[in-house]
C-alpha cells in the first residue's frame, strides 16, 4: 500500500453572530447576548431574480459579493422573497403578515420548511408522489446554497467541477493515460446516515447551530431529496433542488482530500526528467468529479491503479457509509478499451487517429482548390490593375488637355521624388512579377538568341575583341535569367521536395504515436440512436416519422420544440470527435420528422410542407415576420468545440411534451419565477415514460444514461405568457425556472 501522508491542517471555524449566518470573518470575542439585527433595506427584484439562477459560483461572483452584507440577516432576505412572491404570484397562500416594527417576523413564516410545500400526486395510483418547495422557500434555499458557496467553494479541488463541459475539456488533455476506472455508486437514497456526515462537514466551517438545525430540517421535510448513484443531479429537472449541487461537493470532500494527498504524493515520487534528448513519460494520476460521478486516470501500473480504486473505495465505504460497487469500478485498460463518463465515450488513442494524415484524393482536392483560390485571385488582381489603368489614362488626358489650353499648375509642395519612387517601386514589382512566369522568360529567351550572327566563329574573328566579350557577358546574364528549365526537370525537383516533406511528417508522426496518447471523447451514438426512436422520430426502419401529439400545437411551437431538442443534442455533444453524427442526427431525422408532423397536421404532403416552410423551417411570428429557430444546415455545418458555456442535457426536453389546451379562461398568471403577465395559454405536461408505459429504471427499455422528470408532473398544467413558453419549448429555461406548486387543476 502507499503510505499515507501525513497533512496536519489547521481546524478553521466560522462563527457568526446571528442565527443562520455565514461569514469568513475571524472568531469574535463573547458578545453580550443577540439582539434584534438591524434593519437592512429588502432586496430589489433584480437581486431576487440573481438568487434564483442556476449561473456558477464564478459566474456570479462579483454580484454575490454585493449581497452578502444581506445574507448577514436571513431574516431580511426571506422577508424580502415573501413580498416578491405575493407580487408576482397573487394565488400564492398568503402567510401571516410580519409586524411592521421588525423584519424577523417575515423569516418565522419560513421556519418551518414543511409548511411551505406542496405535495404533488401522480397520474397513475402506484406513482410516487413528490413534495416541491414554494417560491419563499425556493429562495431561502438558493441564499443558504451561497452562503455555503462562499464558504466552501473557495477551499473544493481543482477536479471537483460544476460545469459538465470543463470536465470534458480537461479530461480531453490528459496525456499518455494508461488506466482508468469510473467509481460505480448504485443507486441509493441520500438517507439519514448521509445527512449526520453532510452536517459533521458543515459543522467544521459554519460555528451556527440555527443553520445547520435549518438544512436538516430540510431533509426531514423531503425539501432537498435526492438519490446518489442516478442520473438526474444536474441536468435542470423539477425534482432536483437548490442545495443538491452544493451539498454533494461538500459531501464528497473527503474523497477530494484523498485524491489530492495520493496524487501529490506519486507526483512526488515520480519527478519529471527535464532533458531535450530523453523521452520520458513520468507517472501521473488525473481525476475528475462531477457531483457523485468520479473518474480516475492514470500514466502508471496496473497495481497502482487498483490501490487508488481500493483507497477511495475505502473512504467511501468507511467514512461516507456509501454503497460501491466493486464490479463495476473494474479498472480497464485506456488503450483497448472505452469508458463511458458524463454521457460520453473516453479511449486513450494515438494522436494519428485524432488527426489522421490527408489521403491522396484529398490532397488532390486540396491542390484543386488552392489552385481554384490562386486563379480568382488573380483575377481579382488583374481587374484592380485594368481599373487603376483606366484611372490613370483619364487623369492623364485630363492634364493633357488642360496643359494644351494652357493652363498653369500650382503646386503648394514638390510631389516629384514621391512620384517618382512610387513608379520606381511599381515598375520593379511588375518587372519581377513578370518574370516569375516560366512562359514568359522563355518566350524572350527565344526571342534575343535565335539567329544571333555573332555567334559564329568566322564573324567573331574579323570583331573587336571588346564587342565580342560584351556579347559573350549578355549571354551568360541571359541564360542565367532566363534561361528556363525542362518541363521534367522541374516536376522531379518538385517531386524530391514533397517526398522529403513526407517522410519528415512521417517519422514526425510515427514518433509521436510511439510515444504519446491522447485522450478521445466520443459520442455513443448507439444510446443517441435509440432515444431517437424511443421519442418517436424515427420508425423501426429508422426513418423519420411524425409525433401525432404535437398536432394541436401552433406551427411555431412546433418547430420550437424540435429546436429545442436539437440545439441542446448540438450544444451539449460540441466538443466530441464525432460531433458529426449527432449533426445528421438533428440536421436529418429531426428536420424531417418536423416537416412530417407538419404535413400531418395541414393534411398535406411533405414536399408541400418543405415548399412552404422552407428547408429552414421559417415560420411567421405575430407581427408577419420570418423567424428561423430550427439550426439551419450552413449553421449546423458549421457548428464546432466553440461553446465555452455548460448547456442543460437534452434529457428535461426530450422527455416532455406541453399540449396546448384550448380553455377560453386566460386570467391565470404566468408561473415562471417574476413573472406577472396575465396574458397566459394553458399547456399541459406529457411526459414520455407514462405514453410509453415504461419505467425509466428498466434499462433494457430505457434509454442507459437518460433522465426523467418526476411522473407526478405528468398531465399538469401550467399557464404560460408567450415569451417563457417560447423559451420554454426551445430549451433556454427549464421547469425549475417556473413555480411548479401552482399548477392549475384542469379536467
Amino acid at each position: 500500500m502507499l503510505p499515507r501522508l501525513a497533512h496536519a491542517r489547521p481546524r478553521h471555524r466560522l462563527i457568526c453572530p446571528t442565527s443562520r449566518a455565514v461569514s469568513t470573518a475571524p472568531a469574535p470575542a463573547p458578545a453580550p447576548p443577540a439582539t434584534t439585527p438591524p434593519a437592512a433595506p429588502p432586496l430589489s427584484a433584480a437581486d431576487l431574480e440573481l438568487l434564483l439562477r442556476r449561473g456558477h459560483y464564478s459566474a456570479s461572483t462579483h454580484r454575490f459579493h454585493s449581497l452578502l452584507p444581506l445574507l448577514s440577516h436571513p431574516s431580511v432576505l426571506l422577508s424580502s422573497a415573501l413580498h416578491l412572491s405575493r407580487r408576482a404570484h397573487p394565488s400564492l397562500p398568503t402567510p401571516p403578515q410580519p409586524p411592521p416594527t421588525t423584519v424577523a417576523a417575515a423569516a418565522a413564516a419560513l421556519s418551518s420548511p414543511s409548511s411551505h410545500l406542496r405535495l404533488l400526486l401522480p397520474s397513475r395510483l402506484k406513482g410516487q408522489a413528490l413534495a416541491l418547495p414554494t417560491l419563499p422557500l425556493r429562495l431561502a434555499m438558493r441564499c443558504a446554497a451561497y452562503a455555503l458557496d462562499a464558504v466552501f467553494a473557495p477551499r473544493a479541488a481543482t477536479f471537483a467541477y460544476r460545469g459538465r463541459h470543463a470536465a470534458i475539456r480537461y479530461l480531453r488533455s490528459i496525456p499518455s493515460a494508461s488506466w482508468f476506472f469510473r467509481v460505480a455508486i448504485p443507486r441509493q437514497r441520500f438517507g439519514p446516515r448521509h445527512v449526520r456526515h453532510l452536517l459533521d462537514a458543515i459543522s467544521g466551517k459554519v460555528d451556527d447551530p440555527g443553520f445547520l438545525e435549518y438544512l436538516n430540517e430540510l431533509f426531514a421535510s423531503d425539501a432537498v431529496a435526492f438519490e446518489l448513484g442516478g442520473c438526474e443531479l444536474g441536468r435542470g429537472l423539477p425534482q432536483e433542488s437548490e442545495l443538491t449541487a452544493t451539498l454533494v461537493n461538500i459531501f464528497f470532500d473527503p474523497v477530494d482530500r484523498e485524491l489530492m494527498a495520493v496524487r501529490e504524493e506519486v507526483h512526488k515520487k515520480n519527478p519529471r526528467m527535464k532533458h531535450d534528448s530523453v523521452l520520458h513519460t513520468p507517472v501521473r494520476v488525473y481525476a475528475v468529479r462531477y457531483l457523485d460521478d468520479i473518474l480516475v486516470v492514470t500514466s502508471g501500473s496496473k497495481m497502482l491503479t487498483i490501490e487508488i480504486r481500493d483507497m477511495i473505495i475505502a473512504v467511501l465505504e468507511r467514512d461516507l457509509e456509501l454503497k460501491v460497487d466493486r464490479l463495476g469500478s473494474s479498472v480497464h485498460s485506456a488503450v483497448s478499451e472505452k469508458i463511458e463518463f458524463l454521457g460520453i465515450e473516453f479511449q486513450a488513442v494515438p494522436p494519428s487517429v485524432l488527426h489522421p494524415p490527408m489521403s491522396e484524393k484529398a490532397k488532390r482536392a486540396r491542390k484543386k482548390y488552392l489552385k481554384m483560390k490562386a486563379e480568382k485571385a488573380q483575377e481579382l488582381k488583374n481587374a484592380r490593375e485594368t481599373r487603376r489603368k483606366k484611372l490613370g489614362l483619364k487623369i492623364l488626358n485630363h492634364l493633357f488637355k488642360r496643359v494644351r489650353r494652357g493652363e498653369e499648375f500650382q503646386f503648394n509642395f514638390q510631389i516629384e521624388n514621391e512620384v517618382r519612387q512610387v513608379f520606381k517601386d511599381w515598375a520593379e514589382d511588375t518587372v519581377a512579377e513578370y518574370f516569375k512566369s516560366q512562359e514568359h522568360c522563355q518566350y524572350w529567351h527565344r526571342l534575343l538568341t535565335s539567329g544571333d550572327f555573332l555567334s559564329l566563329t568566322r564573324v567573331r574573328d574579323q570583331l573587336p575583341p571588346a564587342l565580342v566579350d560584351s556579347y559573350d557577358k549578355f549571354q551568360e546574364t541571359l541564360d542565367r535569367f532566363l534561361m528556363p528549365k525542362r518541363g521534367h526537370d522541374m516536376a522531379e525537383e518538385e517531386e524530391r521536395l514533397a517526398e522529403e516533406e513526407d517522410e519528415k511528417e512521417y517519422e514526425k508522426r510515427t514518433v509521436e504515436d510511439l510515444t504519446e496518447l491522447k485522450m478521445r471523447a466520443n459520442v455513443p451514438i448507439e444510446l443517441v440512436r435509440k432515444a431517437v426512436k424511443l421519442a418517436g422520430f424515427t420508425n423501426s426502419m429508422g426513418r423519420p416519422r411524425p409525433i401525432k401529439l404535437l398536432l394541436c400545437l401552433d406551427d411555431a411551437d412546433i418547430i420550437k420544440w424540435y429546436a429545442g431538442v436539437g440545439r441542446r443534442w448540438l450544444d451539449f455533444f460540441c466538443c466530441c470527435r464525432n460531433f458529426k453524427m449527432v449533426k445528421t442526427v438533428v440536421s436529418y431525422h429531426l428536420r424531417f420528422s418536423c416537416f412530417l408532423t407538419l404535413a400531418e397536421k395541414h393534411e398535406c404532403t411533405k414536399r408541400q410542407a418543405i415548399s412552404h416552410f422552407t428547408k429552414d423551417l421559417k415560420v411567421e411570428n405575430d407581427d408577419g415576420v420570418a423567424e428561423v429557430h430550427f439550426p439551419t444546415e450552413r449553421e449546423i455545418k458549421m457548428m464546432g468545440d466553440k461553446n465555452l458555456s455548460d448547456p442543460k442535457p437534452v434529457d428535461g426536453a426530450l422527455t416532455m411534451i406541453l399540449v396546448r389546451l384550448a380553455v377560453d379562461d386566460t386570467s391565470y398568471p404566468c408561473l415562471t419565477h417574476f413573472c406577472a403577465k396575465t396574458d397566459t395559454v394553458l399547456y399541459r405536461i406529457r411526459l414520455l415514460q407514462n405514453r410509453l408505459n415504461i419505467d425509466p429504471l428498466n434499462e433494457n427499455k430505457w434509454v442507459h444514461g437518460l433522465s426523467a422528470i418526476h411522473e407526478s408532473l405528468n398531465k399538469k398544467c401550467l399557464p404560460l405568457c408567450s415569451m417563457h413558453a417560447s423559451d420554454l419549448l426551445l430549451g433556454k429555461i427549464t421547469l425549475q425556472d417556473i413555480d411548479c406548486t401552482q399548477f392549475v387543476d384542469v379536467e
